[in-house]
């Protein structure tokens, strides 16, 4: 099972990026999904939770800067990020709650300051 993650990239501080991620439609539809990420020498974080039903739920530092989101229709989730900060930059996973754990292969953020 493999999870499609896109859309990181390098971006000055204030700039916005959108992560998306694609997983199968036999995992997705009933599936809770995370967006986690890690920062060099830290360890991985949540970021945000989104349920099939759509309730969203971001951790504290993004409140106010990032959207999580999820299309049901292209069996995607996506993470809108604004405002981006330099402790924003880190590794990026798309996560799945299926199987005990389900994960994307990562996708580099890194914001310049």
């Amino acid at each position: 099972v493999q999870l499609q993650a896109s859309g990181g990239g390098l971006v000055e501080a204030g700039g916005s990026l959108r992560l998306s991620c694609a997983a199968p439609e036999f995992i997705f539809k009933f599936t809770i999904m995370d967006w986690y990420r890690q920062a060099p020498g830290k360890e991985r974080e949540l970021v945000g939770t989104v349920t099939p039903a759509g309730y969203t739920n971001l951790v504290d530092s993004v409140k106010g800067r990032f959207t999580i989101s999820r299309d049901n229709t292209k069996n995607r989730i996506e993470l809108q990020m604004n405002s981006l900060k330099p402790e924003d930059t880190g590794v990026y996973y798309c996560h799945a709650r299926y199987g005990g754990d389900t994960w994307g292969q990562g996708t580099q953020v890194t914001v310049s300051s």
